[in-house]
């Protein structure tokens, strides 16, 4: 690692973070309408098309943490951290399913949040303040990561000073970078994001791009890349790239259950419910797997980091480096920029998400059930700062280990919501009682198990993998806890149908979940700046 600062590859960062910030505030009057609501500032107004949507949604799901943290997994596991291009593709067949489906309901009823929906369906304030928590406590380490990611660029390239400075000067590039962030977010609203994940995106397929073609030029080709790897590998004792069969429960389970809960996230649906119709999503299921393509090709810059002898004590710096190494100055500031963009997008968008929960499903449900949509807005806005703050506190005081395994733990949670929310989608069987029991079983299981996992640096909370009870294998423990709750839930439901335990009543009807924006009797209220136009 350079000992100094980094002057060209800083130059040309400063040079599109300044772009992308001036775009940010810029976008407060990109299709901007005349009333402040909820659907304005948190969902865009719903009128995004199928460009913007699939910028917006892959802006949201390819992170900063993707860019630095699969690779980094390459880098120190070996194929084992591929998991993540094949849970990519599992998910787009499920979400084809249901996110049509969430999307009509949603916009026929004027549904902001996945709270909103399952307070909806199954007439229970007490499960859907169960699935708000959840999402905001899961959310809230997935921004500290976006984070982590900018504050990797910026030690590569030498900005901030050495673990010895001042700690105010040291993270002051930090700081300035969230100042901005939470600046644009609360004027803009989700159109910053939305804008801002062009230039991102682009970046990044620029970056991958010339990576996968040049790198390897330098280090002798794809044959000398794989040697290398697999030297390491069996030097290590972990018998070459391929994980050993004792891995291969592991790899699986955690495939699986990462692709259930990816769009169980808040900012997914975020994203989603931003768009205009029930077919841009359902064109999105099928374009996003253009995403999954680049992601197989990010992760072998795993490999090209080994190859060309990159030695880090924090493996989240190893592709950063790698950049720094191998690439002209100019050029690898371009891509610290498409990395340090790439955790400015998904913050805005998750801090934006958490912000609609805290608004929909605590505050007006439990504190002040008359608010006008405009009172919602400011309120909204604010949690958006007070949730960036608190990743921010987050980065700044915690290791940067436990702030990856904080995030683990967060997709162990987020994927109890599953049940109520994809269930939902598709019955009304379920009984709320036994739905939040399942989530309650589910969410004690899994955080139990995961506390007691230890790591190298970690006693608690040192992995999301442990053995499953009555198999004996080692597997992912979200999914564990996901079984676990699915089995409650089913035999619990069966007891309260038996004894006919008092349901909630659901404000959906079958139709609610077919219908598209411009079906007669939908009640969508488009804003009086895109009402008849054709975005």
């Amino acid at each position: 690692m350079n000992d100094g600062v980094n002057g060209v590859a800083l130059a040309v960062f400063i040079f599109f973070f300044l772009a992308v910030t001036v775009m940010g505030f810029l976008a407060a009057r990109w299709r901007r309408a005349a009333d402040e609501s909820l659907d304005e500032w948190g969902l865009g107004g719903r009128s995004f098309g199928t460009w913007v949507t699939w910028f917006l949604l892959g802006g949201d799901l390819y992170t900063a943490y993707t860019f630095v943290a699969v690779p980094a997994a390459i880098y120190a596991a070996g194929a084992a951290g591929f998991f993540a291009v094949p849970y990519t593709i599992l998910v787009y067949p499920l979400i084809f399913t249901f996110l049509p489906r969430l999307w009509s309901v949603s916009h026929k009823h004027g549904y902001v949040t996945t709270s909103d929906f399952v307070r909806g369906r199954f007439g229970s304030k007490g499960l859907s303040l169960a699935v708000a928590v959840t999402g905001i406590l899961a959310t809230m380490p997935y921004i500290a990561l976006q984070l982590v990611g900018i504050q990797a660029v910026l030690d590569v390239m030498g900005v901030g000073g050495g673990e010895n400075t001042n700690w105010f000067i040291k993270d002051l590039p930090l700081l300035i970078a969230f100042g901005v962030l939470a600046a644009y977010t609360y004027s803009s609203g989700l159109r910053a994001p939305a804008m801002i994940a062009f230039v991102k995106d682009g970046l990044i397929y620029i970056v991958i791009a010339v990576a996968i073609i040049y790198i390897p030029i330098k280090l002798g080709g794809f044959d000398e890349i794989f040697k290398a790897a697999n030297d390491k590998y069996t030097a290590a004792g972990a018998g070459g790239v391929v994980p050993a069969e004792a891995g291969q429960w592991t790899y699986a389970t955690l495939a699986l259950g990462s692709a259930l809960a990816l769009f169980m996230y808040p900012h997914s649906i975020t994203a989603t419910l931003s768009s205009r119709s029930r077919e841009v999503i359902r064109r999105n299921t099928t374009i996003l797997p253009l995403y999954s393509l680049m992601l197989g090709l990010l992760a072998l810059l795993g490999f090209m980091a080994i190859a060309a002898g990159v030695k880090v004590e924090n493996g989240q710096l190893a592709i950063p480096q790698l950049f720094e190494n191998m690439f002209p100055d100019w050029f690898a500031g371009v891509a610290f920029a498409a990395i340090g963009i790439g955790a400015l997008v998904p913050a805005a968008i998750m801090s934006i998400a958490a912000a609609n929960l805290f608004t929909r499903n605590i505050y007006k449900d439990f504190i002040k059930p008359d608010a006008t949509p405009a009172q919602e807005m400011k309120v909204s806005k604010l949690v958006s700062l007070l949730v960036k703050v608190g990743a921010l506190a987050f980065v700044l005081t915690m290791d940067k280990t436990v702030a990856i395994n904080f995030q683990l733990l967060g997709g162990i949670w987020i994927l109890q919501t599953f049940p109520a929310l994809v269930g939902g989608l598709f019955t009304r069987w379920f009984h709320r009682w036994a739905l939040l029991a399942g989530w309650a079983v589910g969410m004690l299981y899994g955080t139990l198990a995961a506390y007691g996992v230890a790591s190298p640096t970690q006693k608690h909370f040192g992995g999301s993998s442990k053995e499953i009870p009555g198999i004996g294998e080692i597997g992912y423990i979200g999914l564990t806890a996901f079984v676990m709750n699915v089995v409650v839930t089913v035999i619990l439901t069966f007891a309260l149908r038996a004894f006919n335990a008092p349901d909630g009543v659901d404000e959906t009807s079958p139709e609610d979940y077919t219908a598209d924006a411009g079906d007669k009797g939908v009640q969508v209220e488009l804003p009086p700046a895109t009402a008849g136009s054709t975005h």
